[in-house]
């Protein structure tokens, strides 16, 4: 159900609004308090219009009020009329109230989208190492096989150059020859810069 404002107010006797805007900018709360009264409906049905949500649209007319009581100085007779000028004020203050929401669930969504971005595309990642693998055996095939076994055995079982000479039945010095020969040869065939 809509609300309806009125913006003209009723006609009283007494001060009209612009005079009593100028009596709140010297700090008289008698006129704030009958400022007040005339502007405190048309303000909250201009905000809930805009907002609408009734407890916010009561938080952004309440500032208002509180920014016509801090700002009266500003009021300027000879722009327009005090309604005017209030309305205004609410207008904008409502606006930025929506503004400042859509830019916090803007905010949000991009930091939920960020949460479920992966760190790595891991398809990516196991394709990249499926073909190095790949690689890396073709490149093997093309050593001898005494530095075949002897990079398979130390590098791929862990074991000691020693060990390597061992079981190979091979001194350890040649073992240690052919390793880095096969070395050199698997960094040139990989395309590894040294």
């Amino acid at each position: 159900m809509k609300e309806a404002v009125q913006i003209g107010g009723t006609a009283s006797a007494g001060p009209d609004l612009q005079d009593l805007l100028v009596q709140v900018a010297r700090g008289d709360q008698d006129a704030f308090s009958r400022v007040y009264d005339q502007v405190c409906g048309p303000v909250l049905g201009l905000v809930r219009s805009v907002l609408r949500d009734p407890a916010q649209s009561e938080e952004v007319a309440q500032e208002v009020l509180l920014e016509v009581w801090r700002s009266a100085a500003r009021f300027q007779p000879s722009r327009g009329s005090g309604m005017t000028w209030v309305l205004t004020l609410a207008h904008r203050r409502a606006v930025d109230r929506v503004r400042s929401a859509q830019a916090s669930s803007d905010r949000e969504q991009r930091a939920a989208l960020l949460d479920r971005t992966p760190a790595y595309d891991e398809v990516t990642e196991q394709v990249e190492a499926s073909l190095e693998r790949e690689q890396v055996r073709r490149c093997l095939r093309t050593l001898t096989e005494l530095q075949r076994q002897s990079v398979n055995m130390a590098y791929y079982q862990g074991l000691a150059y020693r060990e390597v000479a061992e079981l190979l039945s091979v001194p350890l010095g040649t073992v240690k020859t052919r390793l880095r020969d096969g070395l050199i040869r698997l960094r040139d065939c990989l395309g590894v810069n040294a």
